[in-house]
């Protein structure tokens, strides 16, 4: 277990000692929030890097990575615990089948630690090797109003309640990263109880910065022009505009080609991995991959 940084510097050398290119008011932030163990509640489109900050700070501390993915109908009790009802069944058969059975020690017995199925805001509560675990909750804004409000009182007193067990406060509290693609808007009393930053897309220099530590195989020309063309896309209009994620995995499908430039032909063929939806890919067809080509090579003439 590697100690928490006391400085905002040593909070992003550590970030890129495991690959994270962290922008100083990220960093800042971040430092804020393991100093005071707040948790921290980032917003942005999706693929800019929020739900890597979470493992890479979970890699650089030495902690263990407990994540929470939301999805529309998330309820407490599949995010805290569910009881284990197969074996409980087999149990009570079992129980059954044996005379003297005291039904009273057999009912203590079913709703115990040994038929209790943990789930990650429980696990993150409880005790852990090596220190308190990063929880991630990801994607918050794919959730609704009640499990938010559920959220207050976890976050709050880092604390969760088992009606068979009793309540179960964590001995130390979890760094908790809470992060968001603003789909709908969260409620401002949660909001109040993190730490607040929005994630941007990079400019240039952060995404080659980016781009030479996920891609290191990239040459340096292919990976400039990748960056000019992808910066170039997000002023378009389209459906999804391109995150950082997906700049990776296109330099990585370039290098995987053996391309060494980009042409409208490579482009053409390659993006599916830059672009999810098929209205944007067909709005890139013909003249337009090469305009913007041209317009991103524009931008690097100066370099």
């Amino acid at each position: 277990m590697t100690e928490l940084p006391d400085t905002i510097d040593a909070t992003q050398a550590m970030l890129a000692e495991v690959g994270y290119v962290c922008p100083r008011p990220l960093a800042t932030v971040v430092f804020l929030s393991l100093r005071l163990g707040r948790p921290l509640f980032l917003e942005g489109e999706a693929g800019v890097g929020k739900t890597e900050i979470a493992k890479a700070l979970a890699q650089a501390l030495g902690r263990r990575l407990i994540r929470l993915q939301c999805y529309e109908g998330l309820d407490a009790s599949s995010a805290v615990y569910e009881w284990n009802f197969p074996a409980q069944m087999v149990a009570i058969r079992t129980a059954e089948a044996v005379e003297g059975t005291d039904r009273d020690a057999l009912t203590e017995e079913l709703f115990s630690e040994r038929f209790l199925t943990r789930r990650p805001l429980l696990e993150a509560m409880s005790p852990q090797d090596g220190g308190a675990p990063v929880l991630l909750i990801d994607e918050l804004d794919r959730t609704d109003e009640p499990f938010e409000a559920f959220l207050l009182e976890a976050l709050s007193d880092f604390q969760v309640t088992i009606p068979e067990l009793g309540t179960v406060k964590a001995a130390k509290p979890p760094i908790v990263i809470l992060t968001s693609n603003r789909t709908r808007e969260v409620h401002d009393a949660l909001k109040r109880r993190c730490l607040y930053h929005w994630v941007d897309y990079p400019d240039f220099e952060r995404e080659m910065q980016v781009l030479r530590a996920r891609c290191p195989e990239a040459q340096e020309a292919l990976s400039r022009q990748v960056v000019a063309f992808v910066q170039r896309l997000r002023t378009e209009d389209l459906f999804k505009k391109p995150g950082v994620a997906e700049s990776i995995d296109w330099a990585k499908c370039l290098v995987a080609l053996d391309a060494v430039t980009l042409s409208p032909e490579v482009i053409a063929d390659t993006l599916g991995a830059l672009l999810k939806y098929q209205d944007d890919i067909a709005a890139l067809q013909g003249s337009e991959t090469k305009r913007l080509l041209d317009e991103a090579r524009d931008t690097l003439e100066p370099a």
